[in-house]
């Protein structure tokens, strides 16, 4: 492809040719669709991309794109994620997952990828409960839910707080998104990668299998009613008012981006005798 003009490419052509599997009605079969239209939008090439997963639901999202992923160990994707990106940083990266993903198991990798700032996006759908593992409540799960024979009378804890901790921890972008509607989360989706620095957008996706009443998220989510801000202190008390269902841009940060380490690039074989005993 060097030296020639790359092809325009359109939605279809980010998405591979595996079906998916998720439950009908899932939110995340919009996610992916926002996803694939978000990487037309920006006009990148499906080998200069990335999609990084853990595991979930929600982790399956790089089988079902036409660009390099890779599908990882539980909540290890920011991990992943931010090896490649310092590695080959002329690449676009995106790491996918869900809240039991991203915020239990990954929840130490999530505030320290915050923290390092490292240029990747973020994409979490939080659906409040493991649905791969049927129906167990998740770290979103509000305190009263009784829909887990593991947790008949609620979990009793308070629900953890993404943006809240995105914010603290130092995140240079932060947004929250409905899949309901996919041409706003796209949009979402490309102003989080244009935007340097470490990324976070948070998609509600609704589990209709083992949370059906998330169905009425429909009627219940909302434009914010404040544009975007890049004062720390103002996006914090907007969060301590904030019901969850307010969608766009909350925070558009400042941060510098760490430079990736000049290195000399390493060939396929200085890789193999690297392993050469």
């Amino acid at each position: 492809m060097d030296g020639a003009e790359a092809p325009i490419l359109n939605a279809k052509d980010f998405k591979s040719d595996y079906k998916p599997v998720w439950c009908p009605g899932c939110g995340d079969y919009s996610v992916l669709s926002s996803i694939t239209k978000a990487l037309a939008e920006l006009g990148v090439r499906r080998e200069d991309t990335a999609i990084i997963s853990g595991i979930g639901c929600s982790s399956r999202i790089p089988a079902y794109t036409s660009v390099y992923g890779f599908h990882g160990v539980h909540g290890r994707s920011l991990a992943l994620a931010t090896g490649l990106k310092l590695a080959r940083p002329e690449l676009t990266v995106l790491a996918t997952g869900g809240d039991g993903d991203g915020f239990s198991i990954g929840g130490n990798h999530f505030m320290h990828a915050c923290r390092r700032n490292v240029d990747i996006t973020y994409i979490v759908m939080d659906n409040q409960v493991y649905g791969m593992t049927k129906g167990q409540a998740s770290p979103t799960t509000h305190p009263d839910w009784e829909g887990s024979k593991l947790t008949p009378h609620g979990t009793g804890i308070n629900p953890f707080q993404p943006l809240a901790v995105a914010l603290a921890a130092g995140a240079n972008f932060i947004a929250r998104g409905f899949s309901g509607d996919p041409n706003g989360v796209a949009k979402l989706i490309v102003e989080a990668v244009q935007h340097p620095g470490f990324s976070f957008v948070q998609i509600l996706s609704p589990c209709v299998t083992f949370r059906p009443e998330q169905r009425d998220w429909k009627s219940m989510h909302r434009q914010a009613a404040v544009e975007a801000t890049s004062d720390p202190s103002r996006a914090g008390k907007r969060l301590m008012s904030d019901d969850g269902m307010n969608m766009g841009v909350l925070y558009v940060g400042q941060r510098p981006v760490p430079a990736s380490p000049e290195r000399p690039r390493a060939t396929l074989q200085d890789i193999e005798r690297s392993f050469v005993i």
